[in-house]
């Protein structure tokens, strides 16, 4: 059952909700896979390192996740001598409407990848559900160019966690977006404080 809707059928009182929605939150950040976070942690630093563009991508609120991602890899890593060249392709409304408008939007993700990845590249596809036709179509464009991808997930991980060579899977029910949408930011978080650090002492 979508533990979300549980908890405002047991005592719709805001304070009742808000600690049962934190102290499940903290059950599910308790399951995250801290050996394929160090896995995701490696792929960012070896596209730098080889010079490779690390690009971010998701829909709605993995959109928003993926630009975030981008400006505290990117910026917040401090990293000017050694970069990350991080890009979020949902960021431009004019390229993500005119692909739409053109192709099609399942094609809104693939089609800025074409003729620009490399293989020292890397593509960090978010998705909760797995299943974003156009986060797939992108993911299988990556694989067949040779480069590595990060995938982000929730629920069961759907086709993505599938595809990925790496994945990083925030376990919940089908249907709460919105803890595995935050377990997503706190790993941006994480990842970013870590990175800062590591490039800190370089």
């Amino acid at each position: 059952m979508n533990r979300i809707e549980e908890l405002y059928a047991q005592d719709a009182s805001p304070a009742t909700f808000a600690r049962g929605y934190l102290d499940y939150l903290a059950e599910v950040l308790a399951q995250l896979d801290e050996h394929e976070i160090e896995r995701f942690v490696l792929e960012l630093v070896r596209a730098r390192d080889e010079g490779g563009r690390i690009y971010f991508f998701g829909n709605g609120g993995s959109a928003a996740t993926a630009s975030h991602f981008v400006n505290d890899i990117a910026i917040g890593s401090r990293s000017w001598q050694r970069p990350f060249r991080a890009v979020c392709l949902s960021d431009n409304n004019a390229v993500l409407t005119g692909i739409a408008n053109d192709f099609g939007y399942d094609r809104v993700f693939v089609q800025q990848l074409q003729g620009h990845l490399h293989p020292e590249d890397l593509v960090v596809a978010i998705s909760v559900s797995g299943n974003s036709p156009n986060v797939v179509a992108a993911v299988e464009y990556a694989r067949s160019c040779g480069v590595r991808v990060v995938g982000l997930t929730g629920f069961d991980g759907g086709r993505l966690r599938e595809l990925a060579d790496v994945a990083v899977h925030v376990p919940t029910n089908a249907g709460e977006y919105g803890p595995a949408e935050d377990a997503h930011m706190i790993l941006d978080h994480l990842v970013g404080a870590y990175v800062a650090r590591l490039c800190a002492q370089a």
